[in-house]
């Protein structure tokens, strides 16, 4: 190991240049117009793993954004890892907000500035740089395989298809994952549990065209007024979801377990000066870990009708639209609580109005057992450069692709992340510490050598 390490010290420079690279390319893979920059992306990291030591790579066709495929064998009869991670990124609306260019990255303050700069292209790339690492030094001790697509940020919907054509190829022992995040730099953590995901839009449609608010204000129901109130009545003054059956299959927790769950380092008070916000909010008997680790949750992500451009327009809108996710726990099933939504925002709407309701996309709870081999190996492996040991975390995201892997492939996955809250994934300023992603890098290589033993 000693011979990896130095190479990575050697080369620490180089692997921040090339992953400067890879973040210029704007991959968003909400917005079609960047379906090039997919490509483009797919691309770039093909070539990066075969220059990195991969026997071969492909980027393979899907019905949406290509998946990239390599592998290296050392020995047929060595453990096998398959490394998943996805290229592509989120919109960088609002553009304003950005006090750096989102696609131009930057280093200030000790950390890399950029859109991908954690989620999860300087995460996928530390994978990279510990196989190039262990590659030139001749220290691979398992066979390794990668797998990175360019939808997680839309749900996947390509992967799963491609995941069960393919269960051959992508055979393995472990998925090793780094899209999540640690506790602290000094309090690591390793993720063993995610929230699944269920994704919906909604319409409300008034009248058949936009009104004058002075000449039919009063009479005719506001669109906008009607959704703010629908989704008003989707959490209650106890900071619980109100859809009859949501928490049917949540399992609470016991008194020893929420005890142990709350051991986690926490900081109330530097949580709400981090966010500048005056108090915390949520379902009402439940600490801020609880609530986002082990509860679930119903938030608009998105709301728009009528005028909001400069100046005035007095209208009634014909319509009003929210983009409204609800996070979900282990026996929480994302269809089911995808149908109990639409049946109840129906339900509730007045006559009015018309209501369209859509589910986006969504995907399983998953729960990762600390007592297999992976487990113990990262822990071991982040202890050797942390110098100390993880505690196991529940995490409030979701990757709802994790659980299809299980249920297609049958492989348990391992989500060693090293992003920190204070990298602000999704929001303007992304950005991801150098000491992170070295660490990270540094880290890997233990991995594998823990887990061959």
């Amino acid at each position: 190991m000693e011979k990896v390490q130095n190479h990575i010290q050697a080369n620490r420079e180089r692997y921040l240049e090339e992953l400067f690279d890879l973040l210029r390319i704007p991959s968003i893979s909400a917005q079609s117009e960047h379906k090039p920059d997919m490509q483009r992306t797919a691309e770039w990291l093909a070539a990066a793993l075969v220059k990195a030591g991969a026997d071969h790579a492909e980027v393979m066709p899907t019905e949406g954004n290509p998946v990239v495929f390599a592998e290296k064998i050392v020995n047929p009869k060595a453990k096998t890892v398959l490394v998943y991670g996805h290229y592509d990124v989120m919109p960088v609306d609002p553009r304003e907000e950005w006090r750096t260019e989102p696609f131009e990255p930057t280093i200030q303050d000790g950390r890399i500035w950029g859109r991908g700069a954690d989620d999860d292209k300087g995460q996928l790339f530390m994978h990279v740089a510990a196989f190039e690492a262990m590659c030139a030094t001749d220290s691979l001790p398992c066979n390794v395989k990668f797998m990175l697509e360019g939808e997680e940020e839309i749900g996947s919907p390509s992967l799963y298809g491609f995941c069960a054509r393919n269960k051959k190829m992508l055979k393995a022992d472990i998925i090793l994952v780094s899209d999540t995040s640690m506790i602290s730099m000094e309090q690591p953590s390793i993720t063993c549990g995610l929230r699944g995901l269920a994704y919906m839009e909604v319409e409300v449609t008034g009248p058949n065209k936009d009104l004058h608010s002075g000449l039919f204000g009063g009479a005719v129901a506001n669109p906008a007024n009607v959704l703010s109130r629908l989704v008003a009545q989707l959490i209650d003054d106890e900071g619980r979801v109100t859809i009859p059956g949501f928490y049917d299959k949540v399992r609470e927790l016991t008194p020893a377990e929420r005890k142990a769950f709350n051991k986690a380092p926490f900081c109330l008070r530097r949580y709400k000066q981090a966010l500048e916000i005056g108090a915390v909010e949520g379902e009402a008997g439940y600490t801020t870990l609880e609530r986002t680790g082990v509860r679930p949750s119903l938030d608009v992500n998105g709301i728009w009708g009528g005028y909001i451009g400069e100046g005035t327009k007095t209208v009634i809108p014909s319509k009003a639209s929210a983009k409204i996710s609800m996070r979900l726990v282990p026996n929480q099933d994302h269809m089911e609580i995808a149908k109990l939504f639409e049946k109840h925002f129906k339900a509730i709407a007045p006559k009015s109005v018309k209501v369209k309701v859509k589910s986006l996309h969504g995907g399983q709870p998953y729960v990762a057992p600390t007592d297999m081999p992976a487990y113990k190996a990262a822990a071991k492996a982040i202890e050797t450069t942390f110098g100390k040991k993880p505690l196991p975390f529940y995490s409030g995201g979701s990757i709802p692709i994790i659980s299809g892997f299980e249920s297609i492939l049958g492989i348990k996955s391992l989500l060693i992340g090293f992003g920190l809250s204070e990298d602000a994934i999704h929001s303007p300023n992304e950005s991801y510490g150098l000491e992170q992603f070295y660490k990270g890098i540094e880290t890997i290589p233990y991995f594998y050598k823990y887990f061959a033993e």
